[in-house]
């Protein structure tokens, strides 16, 4: 186990250098001067040239590559050029938001994918099969944007269950931030959860098969029993994959939901910067969010060994 999480570890290393350079050269190539940008048109270029050298924009690219990156090894994001506030605090007050939603999200969709994805792989080829698929692939099928609208227009603005949008702070008390928070990871849940509960049911329906689940079953164990003890585990590992990446996508992909719900998050903290041309931020963020997705698929792979022993002995 030791020398697998080992090379996982190296391979979550190098990704990360690998990222690094990447965001870093597509952020410089990005036309224009953020130094102009923030002072406008008609500002003398003395002062243009001052707050570039404050900004450190007049060093060598690689001096900046590598400034950028001892900062965020020691813990130090920047300075944002807009907001003029440590980078870190931008990233910690929006992630009080953003790693909120994604959990509520990822709960949601586990909650609904799993009884919906046995139920199917149960009932395989009845009508209960055939209208669980059929809704799944509707819930794929219709974008989360769409249906973010259709619960504000349902529950927000006609049975005014919800607030159609924003964020109270959680100095309001964790119940009315759940709620702020519901009809967002609703709209984030349900095509995840679609997505999960299919994923699941071919998982299922491949293991019904093997040899252990007919001995199972001639031992006199119940298809119930059998389904869950049995099948359920061996099933995890495809089912494991996309929970890593649904989580990994709820962190970094909910920028249109949080700007539909005018959410606070790190995904309009991101859109804002890049309207403002806010390099720094734009860079900091996406690298935090880079590593998360890493993270996360580096815990999975844990997870798969934990749940496989065969790929601790290939390791």
């Amino acid at each position: 186990m030791l020398r697998f999480a080992l090379s996982r570890l190296a391979s979550l290393v190098l990704s990360l250098v690998v990222a690094s350079l990447v965001i870093f050269a597509a952020v410089e190539v990005v036309p224009g001067d953020p130094a102009a940008f923030m002072l406008g048109m008609n500002a003398a270029p003395d002062t243009v040239a001052a707050l570039r050298h404050e900004l450190g924009l007049d060093l060598a690219l690689p001096l900046r590559y590598l400034a950028w990156t001892g900062g965020m090894l020691a813990g130090d994001l920047g300075l944002s050029y807009t907001y003029r506030v440590p980078v870190a605090d931008l990233v910690l007050a929006r992630l009080g938001v953003s790693l909120p939603l994604a959990l509520y999200a990822l709960a949601l969709s586990t909650l609904i994918a799993f009884p919906v994805g046995l139920v199917a792989a149960a009932r395989r080829g009845r009508a209960a099969d055939w209208g669980i698929m059929a809704g799944t692939q509707l819930g794929i099928a219709v974008p989360n944007f769409w249906f973010a609208m259709l619960l504000v227009l349902v529950f927000a603005i006609r049975l005014r269950w919800f607030a159609a949008g924003g964020f109270p702070g959680w100095e309001a008390g964790p119940l009315a931030n759940l709620k702020a928070l519901t009809l967002p990871a609703v709209a984030l849940a349900l095509p995840q959860a679609a997505i999960l509960a299919r994923v699941l049911r071919s998982a299922l329906i491949e293991t019904m098969g093997q040899d252990y689940i007919r001995t199972a079953r001639a031992k006199g164990l119940s298809e119930r029993r059998t389904l869950v003890a049995h099948a359920l585990r061996n099933a995890m590992i495809p089912v494991l994959t996309i929970l890593g990446l649904q989580f990994s996508f709820l962190i970094a992909g909910g920028i249109i939901i949080e700007n539909v719900f005018f959410l606070p998050g790190l995904g309009r903290l991101v859109f804002q910067a890049i309207t403002q041309r806010d390099l720094i931020v734009v860079e900091s963020v996406v690298m935090l969010l880079v590593f998360a997705v890493i993270l996360v698929t580096f815990l999975t792979d844990l997870a798969y060994a934990a749940v496989d022993p065969r790929l601790r002995r290939r390791a």
